[in-house]
């Protein structure tokens, strides 16, 4: 009798390794659906946590000066961070290939929320740039957001769907062609009031497509052609003008980029400001709240610049702690990218991790003067509520994918 229920189980666990499709790989009953990266999960309130402290350490000043009350910002970021949260933890419980019935919906949505945000008067313009629109268009006693940050949601899910279907053909010109296609829309609508997101969206679109891709050679042909493009262009800006591929205010970006000396008292104030921060910092810090450029010297010191305030007040121990925790989260989406039940769970995981990463090497990039100011804040960290809401939302996509893998026994 022993020998027979030894066999029924044996059988049992071979019937179900052949419909998870994975040899040496066995679901527990008692451990299916119930598992969350509990790594990446704690990685993601830590920093959560660290942006409230230092949205408020870096705003509190700025906002009593305005009257609004030393904890106006804190207060936004906190509301917006709870319901991103709350949607991560409600995302999080779902079967993401659910996530296919709202793809095609999502990605229309974008694109219409940009064409209203460009090209009708439902956008917002702040700070000279439209690239906001009320939570309902037209109503403007409601707050507004970035339709941006959808579209960033909407193309990880396109992607992940197209690689997922035209997997065996991917390298074929019909597949790149329909990939491009839809790519163009999302990337040419976002770039015409926002350069930098532009440039995130067209960075998800092609290392997703290299992650799936066969053939690499391509990318490095492109990739050469990209450095060489960026080396003219850092000896003679004015030819993207002649291009018609940016306007003035972004050449200028440029021209200051080389030379923030050169203006120090207008384009060239809010970079050498954060590089003063960032020297005075030292190795540990003048000590949390102790920050002199955030009183007033940086502009939106808790958006974009937030991480010259970490480097003052935090030092170099400090930033580097904060570079760890976010290369820490990068390792943690490999390691449920190479667990993934499948090819579409794999790329959902891959195109945000894409998205993190490209965020924080071009935020970072931007404060020390590595690159041109971009206008691109840091993930969890810095101030915006539309921002860290769809950042919460993607982790949700993460942990759901994570809570299905397939563990051994």
């Amino acid at each position: 009798m022993q020998t027979i229920a030894s066999r029924n189980e044996t059988t049992k666990e071979n019937v179900r390794e052949k419909v998870i499709g994975r040899k040496h790989f066995k679901v527990l009953p008692d451990q299916y659906g119930q598992h969350y990266d509990h790594k990446l999960l704690i990685t993601i309130f830590v920093l959560c946590c660290f942006g409230l402290v230092m949205v408020y350490s870096s705003s509190a000043y700025v906002a009593s000066a305005s009257g609004k009350g030393e904890y106006y910002f804190l207060i936004r970021e906190a509301v917006f961070m709870a319901i991103g949260i709350g949607g991560m933890l409600f995302i999080s419980k779902l079967d993401y290939h659910w996530f296919v019935k709202i793809t095609a919906p999502l990605y229309l949505l974008s694109i219409v929320l940009m064409v209203l945000t460009d090209f009708t008067p439902f956008g917002v313009e702040i700070n000279g740039q439209k690239r906001w629109i009320n939570l309902i268009p037209g109503v403007k006693s409601l707050p507004t957001y970035q339709p941006t940050e959808i579209v960033k949601i909407a193309l990880i899910l396109v992607f992940a769907y197209m690689i997922n279907r035209c997997i065996k053909n991917i390298d074929r010109i019909p597949v790149m062609f329909t990939m491009i296609l839809m790519l163009a829309p999302l990337a040419g609508l976002v770039v015409i009031n926002n350069l930098s997101s532009g440039i995130i969206i067209a960075g998800i679109g092609c290392f997703m497509y290299f992650i799936a891709s066969r053939r690499k050679k391509l990318y490095w042909v492109v990739l050469i052609l990209a450095a060489a493009a960026v080396a003219l262009i850092y000896f003679d800006p004015n030819i993207l003008v002649s291009l018609h591929l940016v306007e003035d205010y972004q050449l200028s970006r440029i021209e200051v980029w080389k030379d923030p000396a050169s203006d120090p008292l207008d384009k060239g104030f809010q970079v050498l400001q954060g590089l003063y921060a960032i020297g005075s910092g030292g190795l540990f810090g003048k000590g949390l709240g102790s920050s002199v450029q955030k009183l007033g010297f940086i502009p939106e010191s808790h958006n974009d610049m937030i991480f010259s305030i970490i480097c003052e007040e935090l030092g170099i121990f400090g930033a580097v702690c904060v570079i760890g925790l976010f290369a820490y989260m990068i390792y943690r989406f490999v390691y449920i990218i190479l667990r993934a039940p499948d090819l579409y769970g794999a790329m959902i995981v891959s195109g945000v991790m894409i998205h993190i990463a490209l965020q924080v090497i071009l935020n970072i990039a931007v404060v020390t003067n590595t690159i041109p100011n971009t206008g691109v804040t840091l993930p969890f960290i810095s101030y915006g509520g539309t921002s860290v809401a769809i950042l919460l939302a993607e982790m949700g996509m993460v942990l759901s994918v994570s809570n299905q893998i397939i563990y051994e026994k």
